[in-house]
């Protein structure tokens, strides 16, 4: 799914509401004279524009020379920036602080140095409230600055305190540095590899979390400590699918925000992951009541402001909440229900094309691909597998072997068996060059081999052996890696009972309701 364009300016004016459109027009007709007609009647013409083409953009500005395009389009992309920051000031905690700086430091070069220290005084007052670690160093080092320069006298003992101040935060920043360190490479290798392989990853992943900065980090009182903290133990729990230190740790990370409310609307990115990484969790243990009560809160959710005045929040949540509804239907075995997500799915994946990052789309493709393979449409599933499968391979390594053998399973479905001999030799080598073939894989591996040669009486009784053998490596840790992406139990139950896999899915869903509600 390429962008439809990747020039800036046209990126920028496309992601404004009717609002900030409103408010930038006024901005600029009140702080610009009238040479800058140019100006919005380039923002005019690239607002009606569907897609960037430079070539129509001074075709409709004739006004606008070629050789003034460049510097007219930085211009007014400063401005456009400038009418945002004033918009979007009072809603921003960094925006206020980077103001209040402004404003010492406008006093400052006035030689009003103990009103400057006043407004710094304040500034490190509101940063410390929100846990602003960064603007708190940065007020003291121009605290130390004017302290350094002249003789304010406005306390006692001001250059200990200063002293002592500064050290604190320094190691604050030393240990939530390291930590986001942690977590951001924990992230970036399940992006890469998705879930453990075997043990020689859980070493590797393991690795991450050896370090003294995760012992420091167990007493820190700290909200950015505590929040990556719970980070890397999450992270490091989902690749070695360690599911319920996974479900503790994402509880922890939502807690984290419930007991200070007001951070849900300075780090609601961080919230909201930390709420789809809790529905994830009670996904992958079945706990289907928590399961639906976190929804119906992230639903709650996306209805306040901060989520529904900001675009970025607004996708993201989109993309979560409609995970997590896919989900549902495949803990629930309804998937011929499930495919009528899709057309929105689809419809919101092209409005937010210049948005969305390529990983996400890789996993609503391989839901969607399995929700048609669920509810009996092979054909269609295999056409959402063709779009992983065509994609470059540099990132899921995990989803893309997944997707090559559940297209396999596909074709074997639609009883392709002259393509299929082709297809496992080709897999196979895929799978191995990628170092994901487990036992799981190997055996249904041998099985699709074996099954060309079978009448339709010998095949039952390979179905059961073939179940027999798996079923036990359920819980194996390293080996349910594979029952994730497939649910090759229920499929080899539904070739058994000669009955659809979503229904002997709904059963299994039916009778754990029941056991719970017992």
């Amino acid at each position: 799914m390429p962008n439809r364009s990747t020039d800036a300016l046209f990126q920028l004016i496309q992601s404004l509401e009717r609002s900030e459109k409103r408010n930038f027009k006024l901005y600029i007709t009140r702080n610009s004279g009238s040479g800058d007609l140019k100006v919005v009647q380039l923002f005019d013409t690239l607002d009606k524009m569907k897609l960037y083409d430079e070539e129509q953009l001074l075709a409709k500005t004739p006004s606008i020379q070629k050789q003034q395009l460049s510097n007219l389009k930085a211009h007014l992309y400063r401005e456009i920036l400038a009418s945002l920051r004033l918009l979007n000031q009072e809603d921003n905690i960094d925006l206020q602080l980077h103001e209040q700086l402004d404003f010492a430091r406008l006093l400052y070069n006035k030689g009003l140095y103990l009103q400057s220290l006043k407004m710094l005084d304040r500034v490190k007052e509101l940063a410390r409230a929100n846990n602003q670690v960064t603007y708190i160093l940065q007020v003291l080092f121009f605290e130390k600055k004017i302290e350094a320069l002249h003789i304010t006298r406005s306390m006692q003992d001001r250059a200990d305190k200063l002293t002592a101040e500064v050290d604190e935060i320094n190691q604050r920043l030393a240990l939530i540095g390291t930590l986001s360190n942690i977590s951001l490479q924990l992230y970036s290798w399940y992006i890469k590899n998705g879930h453990a392989r075997n043990a020689a990853d859980a070493g590797v992943v393991a690795a991450f979390l050896a370090t003294e900065s995760i012992q420091q980090a167990q007493d820190a009182k700290g909200f950015y400590e505590r929040l990556y903290l719970y980070q890397c133990y999450c992270w490091h729990a989902f690749i070695t699918q360690n599911f319920l230190l996974y479900y503790r740790y994402c509880q922890k990370w939502v807690d984290l925000f419930d007991a200070n409310p007001k951070m849900i609307e300075i780090e609601t990115a961080h919230y909201i992951k930390g709420l789809h990484n809790l529905m994830g969790a009670h996904f992958d243990l079945r706990n289907y009541q928590k399961f639906n009560e976190t929804i119906q809160v992230f639903e709650k959710f996306i209805e306040t402001p901060v989520i529904q005045q900001n675009r970025n929040n607004l996708i993201q949540t989109f993309i979560y909440l409609n995970i997590s509804k896919l989900n549902k239907h495949f803990m629930e075995g309804s998937f011929s229900e499930g495919l009528q997500l899709v057309p929105y799915i689809e419809e919101k994946l092209q409005e937010y094309e210049l948005y969305l990052d390529r990983h996400r789309v890789l996993v609503f493709y391989y839901k969607i691909a399995s929700l048609y393979f669920g509810s009996g449409d092979w054909d269609r599933s295999i056409d959402y597998l063709n779009k992983i499968i065509n994609w470059k391979v540099d990132l899921r390594t995990d989803l893309q072997c997944y997707a090559r053998l559940l297209h396999l399973i596909a074709h074997y479905e639609l009883g392709n068996f002259e393509l299929l001999e082709y297809l496992l030799k080709s897999v196979y080598r895929f799978m191995y060059k990628m170092q994901n073939l487990s036992i799981v894989e190997e055996k249904v591996f041998g099985f699709l081999r074996k099954s060309f040669r079978l009448s339709p009486r010998q095949l039952k009784p390979e179905f059961e052996l073939l179940l027999a053998t798996l079923k036990p490596l359920e819980k194996s840790r390293l080996e349910s890696r594979a029952f994730m992406y497939l649910d090759i139990i229920s499929w080899l139950e539904s070739k058994i009972n000669n009955q659809p896999v979503q229904t002997i899915i709904r059963q299994k869903y039916t009778d754990a309701k029941r056991r719970d509600e017992a």
